[in-house]
């Protein structure tokens, strides 16, 4: 049942300005703004428009487009809704607040260098007429700012990033939802219908999406209920394993504030409180996964354009290869190394990728086919709906050997030993690779090497194609090539 509106209280309302941070519970934005006793408006700003802001890609957008509905409904339940936008924040902001009379604006902070531009601007703008403006951190566990080296700058290696991060001190509680909400009116006419926002129902590529990310708090939870009922055990190794049910899949929510890092951080805690020492070490690891995301987030804070710039200048001076025949096979799954190819038809079908996949993809694009790791992290920000500002660019750059902490240059991947390490049975391979799902698991993993009678009909070059590169070949000209920009500066 849907309570009625509550617009009893005299003071001016209350903006919150929902962005990446799509919940009710652990918001402190929402949270000091119902503890003003203001009657809130909840707004949501598609903003497109503001300068340097990244246009989100199809997958991102139609996350979002679900993840705000679901955000609605619970608004909704509880007497209010969402009251949408569409246009640059500043003026979107400054429109509501004189519309409405509001007289204070709350949200929770942002950390790319064009959000906080945007930000900051809004706030100049907002206080210089007199209003009350908050910020709260929903998105991480610690802030950027707040670690540092024994020199005061910026950690560049993540082992001792996470050492001072262990180091720092308690991660608070979450916080619930709040208990009692009082609701403003929109203005009439000002605003839009979640329709109008433009934002897909579906990609027209992956019909399957709904299926695969159920939208909303309520289901964030649920996932992290799921996992730490019995799928984090193993963890530590199952983690690797494609094929095997060992990943928490809460990426999509993370990326879209359906659930905070705090709530999971803690609920992991009392897992292993309750089970002793039984999954320390798939605790630990896990949490170690939300470090790097933290990592990720202390990168791009510092370092803003980490999506578009090597972070090590020295990799500007590499030649990469223009092949579009090569990029789009990879795109497609089409490469002829079936580890690669299903893991790139699974982010076609379901917007996502298992992470030791993730690796091995991206290790081919950049070592085997030479092409810029930049052209890469395009297509995952337009595949992924957990396409993440901070960690998709840090991990493709990572794998490229341009990062900080990165792999060195030497790290390529073999697609077909990760295939037979990780998914020795072959069944991640198969499900997504069904042209190769009728040959024994050794062959599944390299088809080329099967004999007529063992590919069982399969027409290599028509039904799948032969590799688009040799695999020693390849590995020996990304040596050469990588070495010669420098080894002493690649090997960081």
């Amino acid at each position: 049942m849907v309570d009625p509106p509550r617009q009893s209280s005299p003071l001016a309302p209350a903006i919150v300005w929902f962005r990446d941070d799509l919940r009710l519970s652990d918001n402190p934005a929402l949270s000091r703004a119902a503890e003003s006793g203001r009657p809130l408006l909840c707004v949501y700003i598609l903003d497109e428009q503001s300068e340097g802001i990244r246009p989100l890609g199809g997958a991102a957008r139609w996350m979002l487009r679900q993840s705000l509905a679901a955000l609605d409904q619970d608004l909704h339940r509880r007497g209010g809704g969402l009251t949408f936008m569409r246009g640059e924040a500043l003026g979107s902001i400054d429109s509501l607040a004189r519309l409405t009379g509001a007289g204070a604006v709350f949200w929770n902070r942002r950390y790319g260098a064009s959000e906080r531009a945007v930000d900051g601007a809004v706030m100049s703008s907002l206080r210089a007429r007199g209003l009350q403006v908050e910020s709260g951190n929903a998105a991480l566990l610690r802030e950027p700012w707040t670690i540092s080296n024994k020199s005061g700058e910026p950690f560049r290696v993540f082992s001792a990033f996470w050492r001072a991060f262990l180091r720092s001190g308690d991660i608070p509680p979450p916080t619930s939802a709040p208990d009692e909400v009082t609701f403003a009116a929109p203005p009439q006419g000002a605003t839009l219908n979640l329709d109008d926002l433009g934002l897909p129902r579906a990609p027209a590529w992956a019909a399957s999406l709904p299926a695969a990310w159920p939208p909303g708090e309520a289901a964030a939870l649920s996932r992290l209920a799921d996992f730490l009922d019995g799928g984090i055990d193993g963890y530590a190794s199952g983690r690797d394993r494609p094929g095997a049910a060992h990943t928490s899949r809460l990426s999509p929510y993370l990326r879209w504030g359906a659930i905070s890092p705090r709530q999971i951080w803690h609920a992991v805690g009392a897992s292993h409180h309750s089970r002793g020492a039984a999954n320390s070490a798939d605790c630990e690891k896990f949490l170690a996964e939300l470090g790097w995301r933290e990592f990720s987030y202390h990168l791009l804070f510092y370092f803003p354009d980490l999506a578009r710039r090597n972070f090590q200048p020295r990799f500007d001076a590499f030649a990469w290869r223009n092949d579009p025949a090569a990029l789009e096979a990879w795109q497609r799954g089409r490469t002829g190394y079936p580890l690669v190819d299903a893991g790139m038809r699974e982010l076609w079908t379901t917007g996502y990728m298992h992470n030791r996949v993730r690796m091995v993809a991206a290790s081919f694009l950049i070592k085997h086919l030479l092409i810029d790791w930049r052209r890469g992290e395009e297509w995952f920000w337009d595949t992924l709906v957990d396409a993440d500002p901070a960690s998709n660019a840090a991990s493709w750059q990572w794998v490229a050997g341009s990062g900080a902490d990165a792999a060195p240059y030497y790290r390529i991947f073999n697609p077909v030993l990760q295939g037979e390490k990780f998914d020795p049975d072959a069944a991640y391979i198969k499900r997504w690779v069904p042209e190769v799902a009728r040959l024994p698991a050794l062959l599944a993993q390299r088809p080329w090497t099967a004999s007529p009678s063992q590919l069982a009909g399969l027409r290599l070059g028509i039904d799948y194609p032969r590799p688009i590169v040799e695999h020693d070949a390849a590995r020996k000209r990304a040596l050469a090539i990588f070495a010669s920009v420098s080894s002493s500066a690649i090997d960081a």
